[in-house]
């Protein structure tokens, strides 16, 4: 653990020590910047590790079960692991099997977690140019009112040993392999990861052989979400037919029963060329297919020279839409070109295939989007920050600066509460307040503020934005009266996502 920790400590002095050395040569010090960075992160990462495992073995942990989707947590996943994906160049595929019941009861936090370790696990032991993937299947024999999930995360990386197998769950526990090749890690990983899914009632298991790479099966039951639902079929396409090009056999099959299940009658194919042989000969026939749903990456031909043969043989008016598990921006300017209608991401889902083929058909797409547009606000006003310490007020002033607002510092809850109450209604916009601080600290000031005689600015947003981390901590916040709980250290996206939320 002293070895663990020191290695990034190490990089962020040392690169602090080089870049105060060569602070006019700006290059070299954001280079040295974005080593610091990224230090500091995989030093936090550490850190997270053993206050998990501290939290486990003391009994401090408890789940939180709340309603959440299973295609938010899963293309979140996916977005988090792009970085590293297109850094190593490997290949990433998600995908779902007969994945039907998307809204699910579980801490989300802790789902995520196990998903996340599991595959960064994949990703971190796998070599540039190798295979990384995810399978979620719904398998049948779940009570009522739950069902069956089963992830199978799978990579053709480093592999382990029989032997390490046998300990692959025991804190500290790391592989030979990985520490020769002078892989960074805790040994906390897998036995965070084991306790996790023994506490959510789920199952793990792992088969590996030494230099052909890993496989990991978690499955869970959930209890299921019985709000209302929307209706599956799609009037307007009902009997159409489908064209689903892919070349894995799993996706032709699973898309092609969804689309079954939205009314349409599909056909699958696992070649680009064959797909514009059928799109021709069903011309011919007068028999058309009413819409193509081409994978990006196929073997033969890309999913945009596909997309240019379709409208070459049949014209504009039939939608094509891609599906890819990559960040389509790259190509989107030549997509558009080709044709393409729109893009689904994988892993995909039925109710995310059905809102794309609602959106293709809806006449009111364009203008919908131009009204989001014009609706956008700038941010701007006032905020009042409640921070002791002079570094963390410098980072936040500047980050709230940059985004349009104007920020005002009380270096205690007490000032805090002096400051708000001599000042008009509206001034503020909310208070941004860190919970240690010295006189009053952030829940008796919050206390104190939803107390105030003029209910104009008792009412006022509080969001703690606080070192105080833990669900535990969150859950106080809330019941001292505060509207939200930002973790420090900041995720920039994260605070403008929660400001933005409140303020709107």
């Amino acid at each position: 653990m002293s070895h663990d920790i020191r290695t990034p400590m190490n990089a962020i002095v040392g690169f602090t020590n080089l870049a105060i050395a060569h602070i006019d040569n700006r290059e070299q010090v954001e280079e040295y910047l974005r080593k610091i960075t990224s230090s500091g992160n995989h030093l936090l990462s550490l850190i997270n590790d053993v206050l998990d495992m501290s939290h486990i073995e003391s009994g401090k942990i408890h789940l939180e079960e709340k309603p959440c989707s299973l295609p938010d947590i899963l293309h979140g996943l996916r977005n988090i692991l792009q970085a590293d994906i297109h850094a190593k160049q490997l290949d990433l595929q998600i995908d779902t099997v007969d994945v039907f019941d998307e809204d699910i009861y579980c801490d989300k936090l802790r789902l995520n977690q196990v998903l996340l370790n599991l595959l960064s696990n994949s990703v971190k032991y796998t070599g540039a140019g190798g295979h990384v993937s995810m399978r979620i299947t719904e398998k049948a024999g779940a009570p009522d009112g739950c069902a069956n999930y089963e992830f199978t995360i799978r990579d053709n990386g480093i592999g382990m040993s029989e032997e390490f197998l046998k300990h692959i769950f025991e804190p500290f526990e790391r592989g030979e392999s990985t520490t020769i090749s002078g892989i960074q890690g805790t040994g906390l990983g897998m036995a965070i990861t084991k306790n996790i899914v023994d506490m959510m009632n789920g199952t793990i298991e792992v088969k590996s052989r030494q230099g052909e790479g890993s496989e990991f099966i978690v499955s869970f039951t959930f209890r299921l979400y019985t709000g209302a639902k929307e209706q599956r079929e799609i009037p307007e396409l009902k009997n159409r037919r489908a064209l689903v090009v892919d070349d894995d056999f799993n996706t032709c099959d699973s898309v092609s029963y969804m689309l079954g299940q939205l009314g349409l009658r599909a056909e699958w194919t696992l070649s680009g060329k064959e797909a514009v042989l059928r799109g021709r000969q069903a011309a011919m026939r007068e028999d058309e297919y009413n819409v193509y749903i081409v994978d990006w990456l196929l073997p033969d031909m890309n999913g945009i020279e596909v997309t240019r043969r379709i409208r070459k043989e049949m014209g504009d008016k039939v939608p094509v839409i891609v599906l890819t598990a990559y960040d389509w921006s790259d190509i989107e300017e030549e997509a558009g070109e080709a044709g393409v209608t729109a893009f689904c991401s994988k892993p995909l889902f039925l109710s995310e295939l059905r809102n794309c083929l609602r959106s293709v058909i809806a006449s009111e797409e364009k203008e919908k989007k131009d009204s989001e547009k014009e609706g956008i606000k700038l941010r701007s006003g006032n905020i009042l920050l409640a921070e002791d310490v002079e570094l963390n007020q410098e980072i936040a002033t500047v980050i709230l600066g940059d985004a349009g607002f104007r920020t005002e510092v009380a270096g205690n809850g007490q000032i805090a509460v002096d400051m708000l109450k001599s000042s008009e209604p509206g001034y503020y916009q909310l208070v941004l307040m860190d919970v240690q601080m010295p006189v009053m600290n952030g829940y008796e000031a919050t206390r104190a503020i939803r107390k105030l005689e003029n209910k104009e600015l008792s009412k006022i947003p509080i969001i703690a934005m606080t070192a105080n981390a833990f669900e535990e901590d969150r859950q106080e916040a809330l019941r001292s009266g505060m509207n939200g709980h930002i973790a420090k250290p900041i995720d920039i996206g994260i605070l403008f996502e929660t400001l933005d939320e409140v303020l709107n």
